[in-house]
């Protein structure tokens, strides 16, 4: 039984084309609307059987529907509500897909509309970016952030987490701002070390690269992410961020000292608990 009649997907690429294509695949939703800036992808979602009707301007996209997702990127989400928020149906649920929240929550809240946000983060992405990386099996088992807060109608978070679950996602509902903190350490500090990585070994010989094996190739294929969108998302978590490369630094010097002071014994704690941390993911 479908959970809504009618869902806008304003930005599909990966993570909006994956979502409509999942709702329709499930039965969530009887019929999506979509909106993108870029004509191409408007022609690429009319040629979709996921894609019930595109519109060129996002007013058009959200009118009669029951849920809307902003997929866009973080710096445009509140921006893009704030335009079509008197085009909104009273009482619609509205989410979005965002890889940070306090910002965008708080923002959201001077806002004015009849709508109801909830917050949401699906861990599911990719370096790929785009429709044409898109699939309905993308959001399976991965884990989902739903951060309601203190104003946010009970009814609404329940809803939200719950289309999440259908979507087979494993959903934790938490405060925007405790959001912000896990995501530093485990997404957005992994993303900063692959590109720093990167960055040292692109002063050193080119030819180098010709000799890596699997383990420079898996460490730093989130590096391919594009750097505008990562940009965004550094830029609005910046504390967090910044508290996160304090702890790793400590660590960092840490084992410095142990190699310099030639001390096998910390040296192999240190790997022995980055191993036991590896195996548990």
């Amino acid at each position: 039984m479908a959970m809504f009649t009618q869902m806008t997907i304003l930005g599909p690429g990966l993570l909006g084309a994956s979502l409509a294509m999942a709702a329709k695949e499930r039965g969530l939703v009887k019929r999506v609307t979509a909106w993108s800036r870029s004509p191409a992808t408007r022609a690429k979602c009319a040629q979709t059987d996921w894609c019930d009707a595109v519109f060129d301007e996002p007013r058009g996209a959200v009118a009669g529907s029951d849920l809307v997702v902003l997929c866009t990127p973080v710096e445009t989400i509140v921006p893009l509500l704030e335009q079509v928020a008197a085009s909104l149906e009273p009482g619609v649920l509205v989410t979005d897909v965002g890889s940070t929240k306090s910002l965008i929550v708080r923002q959201v809240q001077g806002l004015d509309g009849s709508f109801s946000f909830v917050g949401s983060h699906p861990m599911a992405g990719s370096e790929r970016t785009g429709m044409d990386h898109a699939h309905a099996g993308l959001f399976k088992d991965a884990a989902c952030f739903v951060t309601p807060i203190d104003s946010t109608p009970a009814d609404s978070t329940k809803k939200t987490a719950a289309f999440w679950q259908a979507l087979g996602m494993v959903v934790t509902p938490l405060s925007p701002e405790r959001h912000d903190e896990i995501v530093a350490h485990i997404s957005h500090l992994p993303h900063l070390l692959a590109s720093v990585l990167c960055a040292y070994l692109a002063t050193k010989d080119p030819s180098w690269r010709n000799f890596s094996g699997g383990g420079l190739r898996d460490t730093t294929r989130v590096a391919s992410g594009d750097p505008a969108l990562w940009r965004q998302i550094l830029g609005q978590n910046r504390e967090e961020v910044l508290r996160s490369i304090d702890g790793l630094e400590a660590v960092l010097h840490s084992l410095r000292a142990a190699l310099s002071n030639d001390d096998a014994a910390s040296v192999h704690s240190l790997l022995q608990k980055g191993k036991t941390y590896r195996d548990g993911l």
